[in-house]
């Protein structure tokens, strides 16, 4: 075992002792050009696939703000419509107290304010959609 060990240490250190001698200064000078370029390189390698994943991330966001608005537009019209068909039901039930030509003109103008409501409901949920 021995006989194996030895020739292997001797290599060893010989190896080690030729890592710890000084280069020339143009050696030198032309590794730390190389690492510099290399270590360019790779930093713009990093700052674009780090836009690259910010653009991605961006758009996802944008996409959801997007259908996030959308959504609320919807809502807002959802409400809207149902605010405008219970102010009809009540307008339309005093409407019944009245009578003849009194009471058309009441039913009347409630639909009218109904007509009204649904269509500033609907330009407004246009609106939002189109920005």
């Amino acid at each position: 075992m021995r006989e194996y060990l030895m020739p292997i240490f001797v290599t060893a250190a010989l190896a080690l002792a030729g890592c710890n001698q000084a280069k020339s200064p143009d050696d030198v000078a032309k590794d730390v050009a190389k690492a510099e370029q290399k270590a360019g390189t790779e930093i713009a390698k990093s700052e674009d696939r780090a836009q690259n994943s910010l653009d991605k991330a961006a758009g996802k966001v944008d996409d959801q703000l997007v259908n996030f608005t959308n959504d609320a537009a919807k809502q807002a019209y959802e409400v809207t419509i149902a605010k405008a068909d219970g102010a009809r039901k009540v307008a339309l039930a005093n409407c019944e107290s009245q009578s003849g030509d009194a009471q058309k003109a009441c039913k009347d103008q409630a639909d009218a304010d109904y007509k009204a409501a649904r269509a500033d409901a609907k330009a407004s949920a246009e609106s939002v959609k189109a920005q």
